[in-house]
This record gives C-alpha cells, structure tokens and sequence, in this order.
C-alpha cells in the first residue's frame, strides 16, 4: 500500500507524531505504534530528499520509536506482583511527553492571539507621579474623620474592585465608539427619576460594565443638568451624588 506523504513546516518530532496520530484517528493513549514508526521514518525520510533541516530531535525520536516497537515485538514475559504496571506499556513514557508538549502548544497558541489582540490596542504612556505636597500633617488631614468615614471608602473601593472581576477582562472584548451614546443614557437616567424622586449616581453607574460607557453616563448627567431636567446634591467632597427629577420641567 503506497503512502502519500505531503511534507508540512513541523515545529519539532512532536508536532509530527501529533499530527499523524490526528491523521490516524489514533488515541493518543493507544498509540499504534507499528503505524506510527513506519509513517514517521518515511516523513523524516521525505524530509531528507527534498533537503529539508533534519534536526537531532528527529533522529532521536525515531529512535525511540524504533526501540518502542522492538520492544512490543518481543513476547510478554510473566511480571512479578511488585512490578509496577506502567513498566507494561512502553509506549507510556511517549504519551507522557505528548501530552506535555500538546500544554505548552495550547499555551503558545493563546499567547500568540493574545499578542495579536495587543496590536489593535493603544495603551496609555507612563508619567512621573509627583509627591504633592498636603500642605498639612496626617493628623490634620485625618481630623474630623470617623470609623463610619472610612469604612465607607472602603466599602466602595470593594465594591468597585468587585465588579472589575465580574465584567471580565477587558482585554478580551471589543467595544465599538458609537456602541454608548449621549441621547441613549440621557433617556436612561430621565427613565430612572421618573419612578424614584431622588437616587444615587453610584447606582446608575453599578450598570456600565466599562470606562467609557461611565464617562458618557456622566456627560449624559450634565447634559440633563444644563437643561434643568435634573438637580444634583452632594453634601461633602468626594461624597455620594445625589440626582432629584426638577419638579416644575415636568410635563
């Protein structure tokens, strides 16, 4: 039976025994080692004729093909109790290092999309982050602030870190320009203070799932502000935002 062989840019002698097992429809935990050695050789010798770079890796891999199937010619000898049963099959060792080299493909397969991914990414530059000067002590800046006080930064700080890992890496996702608009999140808050009288801006952003649909949420806020749809209270600096439907731009 002729065999005809197509000679393919294989990275290494495992690239090549994976791709014959696949060819072959084989389990790669029951390897048909009689097929496999006779189709590697002819590869390794087809590589040769056409002057192709015949690494060591090759010849050592056919060599151990060679003696794994010497070895499964020769008749079963009767094994002791204490033998251990993975010196049965010599094909194990094989299997072992494919199934290592089949990881390490997968992980170099997912790193090379992910740098493709980065190439349609445009980061930010790094800067000098300057010491500002506080102008006041610790303990003068911390006077007057309570338990509750920052307990309540910290709340919000867990809170903000938690949604990160709950909407996922942001690396793997598109995000169209025009997927977030201004009118859309505009009608969005009007919606909102239509049923509530008064809520806070942080529930409203709990909702945007990225950076960018946050900034147009908040533009969309002082949109609705400049046109005296909306009011908006907060009773100390970084303290909450609270947004109140304006009575009398009720229609």
């Amino acid at each position: 039976m002729s065999l005809n062989i197509k000679i393919e840019n294989f990275e290494g002698p495992f690239d090549l025994l994976l791709h014959l097992i696949k060819k072959n429809k084989m389990n790669i935990y029951d390897i048909k080692i009689y097929e496999i050695t006779e189709q590697y050789l002819q590869y390794v010798n087809n590589m040769r004729d056409m002057d192709l770079d015949v690494t060591s890796e090759f010849i050592v891999i056919a060599a151990s093909l060679i003696e794994i199937k010497s070895k499964m010619l020769l008749p079963k000898t009767q094994l002791n109790e204490d033998d251990n049963e993975d010196e049965k099959d010599p094909r194990k060792e094989l299997v072992d290092k494919l199934l290592q080299y089949k990881k390490f493909r997968a992980a170099s397969e997912f790193l090379k999309k992910r740098e493709i991914g980065l190439e349609k990414m445009f980061g930010k530059k790094p800067e000098i982050i300057e010491q500002v000067n506080m102008g006041t002590s610790p303990e003068q800046f911390l006077k007057g602030i309570t338990m509750l006080d920052l307990y309540r930064v910290y709340s919000h700080l867990m809170d903000s870190y938690v949604n990160k890992l709950n909407n996922g890496n942001v690396m793997g996702r598109e995000i169209s320009l025009d997927k977030f608009k201004l009118q859309d999140k505009m009608l969005y808050i009007r919606e909102i203070i239509q049923t509530k009288p008064q809520i806070r801006f942080s529930v409203v952003l709990k909702k945007c799932s990225f950076k960018i649909e946050k900034v147009v949420t908040f533009i969309a806020l002082l949109e609705l502000i400049k046109l005296k749809v909306v009011s908006v209270m907060q009773y100390e600096n970084f303290d909450e935002i609270y947004v109140e439907r304006v009575i009398e731009n009720e229609k």
